[in-house]
């Protein structure tokens, strides 16, 4: 098989591994391919309806890494990691945002929007513009996917959110 590189990867790793994830009971949340210092990783992120414990990601690992191996879709040496998106967790697609719809989070972004650079709020969703939609303190407010920096849900310990 060729080997893929860049964005590519994560397409050809998520279509060999999502038939074996998805057959133990959990999804996919989350795909990164990414060089840190010498070493490349590949994390996968998993999610279940029940929540996920270390137990769990040893049993993805164990069975996607022979996927991994007889796949081949990275060329050169990788470590894989792989993990639970945790209580407070990044949203990096809209799926992500459609899935948390209802949910605390926090938005960052790039530069200043109406005199703001962080906004707080529930999220209400995305809309056919596909801007993200928080309902804040102060309203209703729509924040341009392409402006957003980070976004992560928010967990209140004290409230059990």
């Amino acid at each position: 098989m060729a080997k893929h590189t860049g964005g590519a990867v994560v397409s050809a790793v998520r279509a060999a591994i999502a038939p074996v994830v998805e057959s133990l009971g959990y999804s996919i949340w989350d795909l990164e391919y990414v060089k840190e210092g010498a070493d490349y990783f590949l994390r996968v992120t998993i999610d279940s309806p029940n929540g996920i414990t270390i137990d769990d990601c040893e049993t993805v690992h164990r069975a996607i890494d022979p996927v991994l191996d007889e796949a081949d879709p990275i060329e050169g040496a990788y470590h894989l990691e792989v993990s639970s998106p945790g209580i407070e967790r990044d949203l990096r697609t809209d799926e992500h945002f459609q899935a948390c719809a209802g949910e605390r989070v926090e938005v960052r972004l790039f530069a200043p929007l109406d005199g703001a650079k962080v906004y707080a709020g529930r999220l209400i969703g995305l809309d056919d513009e596909k801007n993200v939609l928080l309902e804040t303190a102060t309203g209703e407010k729509a924040l341009p996917r392409e402006k957003i920096a980070a976004a992560r849900t928010l967990f209140d310990f004290d409230a059990g959110n």
